[in-house]
């Protein structure tokens, strides 16, 4: 028989002599209640943006990505290269060629870059969702288009409906130098935008081509500076690429979509973490209440702890009933709160109950939210650790201090 235990269980749920302390006590679990659904609550807000924004962000980048470990360029005619287009694994696959030029429209000029990729690289189902106007269309009638990206079309003022303009597309040409006319030292090509890109910070200085007519303005037709595919196999996307990786040797680098951008995946992360931490040191100051909670109980149990020494207990067992009772505080607050908080997510999730303000947004209605049950591991163990460290240095003082009284007396 847990003797501890069974004293702190009856000390919990009893009433006690004191009222005040009964209001406490439930002070206590209130704030362990409050503590664990505002953090389970929170991670999943989190989680939710985390997934909007990977999600807006992998619409347009590949899973894998193979560029030069040296230089920009590279020749793409290498055994493990040309056998990816083979490879039944591999779809959508497309060369990309890449580089800065000098956008000019309606004598208005901007500095973007120039994206040439092959024509159906992408699938109907992805273009679609890319866009905010306009069409995804890289070719009409063997003449080449244009999709550009919303901070282009802004600063130039593109009108895509108009159809009467087409953008300048400037690029330095090789070995030109000093010529007698200014004109002659560029490569310029004239194109018509069709769509519009979502805003979105990676991709709205891009004007994506064909890779021809990108060949074209930048004068390279035999180098490349990427590869960009994706693959059927997704649940082995990392041992393929690390495979691919091998077969390419040093002189290559295979990138997943987080090595593509490293900074926007531990942005999210190191943001979330921070909140969390931030918030669990708030919720460390609610915790504290199992102090007084404990202390005003042992108080009020003082004749009872008396009665127990006469019978035989020594400090340690009585230590150990106000131990459980501060820990059964914590557990009853900790799972309380998780409940509450996993009802609340559930129902943003299904019903959206939170808007996104009108016109603020327009890509989602309500604040997103994505569960994830390691999250409510981590609340309990983050919670009930805390208030388990908080529980056995106060009963451990709080006895001290009660033996100390009574043998002043």
């Amino acid at each position: 028989m847990n003797l501890p235990y069974l004293f702190a269980k009856r000390y919990l749920f009893s009433k006690k002599s004191v009222n005040a302390i009964n209001i406490i006590s439930g002070i206590s679990i209130v704030g362990v209640m409050v503590s664990s659904a505002a953090l389970i609550i929170l991670l999943s807000s989190f989680n939710g943006m985390e997934n909007l924004i990977i999600s807006m962000y992998s619409q347009f980048v590949p899973e894998i990505k193979i560029e030069p470990a040296q230089g920009k360029l590279f020749d793409a005619n290498q055994p493990a290269i040309l056998a990816l287009k083979k490879d039944s694994n591999v779809i959508d696959y497309t060369e990309v060629l890449q580089e800065k030029v000098l956008l000019e429209y309606d004598n208005r000029q901007y500095i973007g870059t120039i994206k040439g990729i092959q024509a159906n690289s992408i699938d109907h189902k992805s273009k679609d969702s890319l866009l905010i106007s306009g069409s995804y269309t890289l070719q009409t009638d063997s003449i080449p288009s244009a999709v550009i990206g919303a901070g282009v079309q802004a600063n130039l003022g593109v009108s895509i409906h108009s159809g009467l303009r087409n953008i300048d597309v400037y690029s330095p040409r090789k070995g030109a130098k000093n010529a007698a006319n200014p004109a002659d030292e560029f490569n310029i090509r004239s194109i018509q935008p069709k769509g519009i890109l979502k805003s979105q910070q990676d991709f709205d200085n891009l004007i994506i081509t064909p890779i021809s007519f990108a060949q074209e303005v930048l004068g390279e037709y035999d180098r490349i500076s990427a590869i960009e595919f994706y693959v059927k196999d997704k649940a082995n996307l990392q041992h393929f690429k690390k495979k691919l990786q091998t077969d390419l040797g040093e002189k290559y680098i295979v990138k997943n979509r987080e090595q593509q951008n490293p900074t926007l995946y531990k942005n999210v992360r190191v943001e979330r973490w921070a909140v969390f931490f931030i918030l669990t040191l708030i919720s460390i100051i609610a915790l504290f209440n199992i102090v007084g909670s404990l202390t005003m109980l042992v108080l009020d149990k003082k004749e009872d702890m008396n009665i127990l020494k006469n019978l035989g207990a020594n400090s340690s067992l009585i230590q150990r009933i106000f131990f459980y009772e501060g820990l059964m505080i914590s557990l009853v607050g900790c799972v309380t709160g998780l409940l509450i908080g996993y009802i609340f997510c559930y129902l943003q999730i299904n019903y959206g109950i939170i808007k996104v303000e009108e016109g603020a947004n327009m890509l989602i209605d309500s604040y997103p939210i994505a569960i994830r049950w390691t999250d409510f591991v981590i609340v309990f163990f983050t919670i009930t650790s805390i208030a388990g460290l908080i529980a056995y240095f106060t009963s451990k003082i709080s006895v001290l201090e009660l033996n100390k009284l009574e043998a002043t007396e």
